[in-house]
């Protein structure tokens, strides 16, 4: 795609599943990837396959809860590579629980993760982006953010609240040359959802699930890199603060 050979990008939660996937594909249109993630084998392993494709990548053992470890970790990756030309707020985290059955703690963390979590490496990235003139990022919210989803009351919040953010960063910061819009993925075979089907259930809830998806399948890894290429390419230069479904049909709305 036109406008990503030779930039730079960071992708939270770039160590499995969509990020890891989002970090291959954007290492193969030709960007050096940073990958921020607190799983270092799996981060490290991304890195080096990605290295050893004869592309530039490196891998940064980053909570992004942390707002001065994000900032430690953007400005060892610009000492790297140069100014982030991209990023992807993919990271995120979730269990299962009917919301009457969970306490502060665990709002908390999923909270800490999901929400502070971009807007701490936002806060740092935009800023240089701003100052800059370009920068272009492309959020990964849930359509569980729009259209809830039982068992994930507060993570379905912070996806609606990412949503929102990118809606008004995008007006924000428009003048400033920065675009960014947010993707939302339906049920897709990551770590997350596994986690949902592991009691005895799962199996049939999975079967349910592809049943209610008019494509007749979950989500996998794969089917979101393509998309996020193209929010970030130069092919995509109009577009900014939308928000698109990628489920398989699951949910539709215009």
């Amino acid at each position: 795609m036109r406008g990503l050979k030779d930039r730079t990008v960071l992708v939270t939660g770039g160590a499995n599943g969509i990020g890891a996937a989002t970090a291959r594909r954007l290492a193969e249109e030709g960007c050096a990837v940073g990958i921020l993630d607190m799983d270092v084998a799996a981060g490290e392993d991304v890195a080096g396959e990605i290295e050893a494709r004869g592309r530039r990548a490196k891998f940064y053992d980053v909570d992004i809860a942390d707002y001065d470890a994000v900032s430690r970790a953007v400005e060892s990756f610009e000492a790297s590579f140069g100014a982030v030309s991209f990023l992807v707020n993919n990271a995120g985290w979730d269990r299962a629980v009917n919301f009457l059955d969970t306490a502060p703690d665990f709002w908390r963390k999923v909270v800490a993760i999901n929400l502070y979590g971009p807007l701490n490496v936002s806060h740092v990235v935009l800023r240089g982006m701003a100052a800059r003139g370009f920068g272009r990022v492309v959020n990964v919210a849930s359509d569980a953010g729009r259209v809830g989803s039982s068992g994930e009351a507060v993570y379905s919040a912070c996806k609606g609240g990412i949503i929102a953010l990118t809606k008004t960063l995008a007006r924000e910061l428009v003048g400033k040359g920065v675009i960014l819009n947010t993707i939302c993925p339906g049920p897709t075979d990551t770590a997350i959802l596994r986690s949902f089907l592991e009691g005895a259930d799962g199996a049939r809830i999975a079967e349910g699930l592809k049943r209610a998806i008019p494509m007749r399948r979950l989500g996998v890894p794969e089917d979101y890199p393509g998309l996020i290429a193209f929010l970030l390419s130069d092919d995509a230069a109009y577009i900014t603060g939308q928000t698109i479904s990628v489920s398989g049909g699951l949910t539709m709305h215009g």
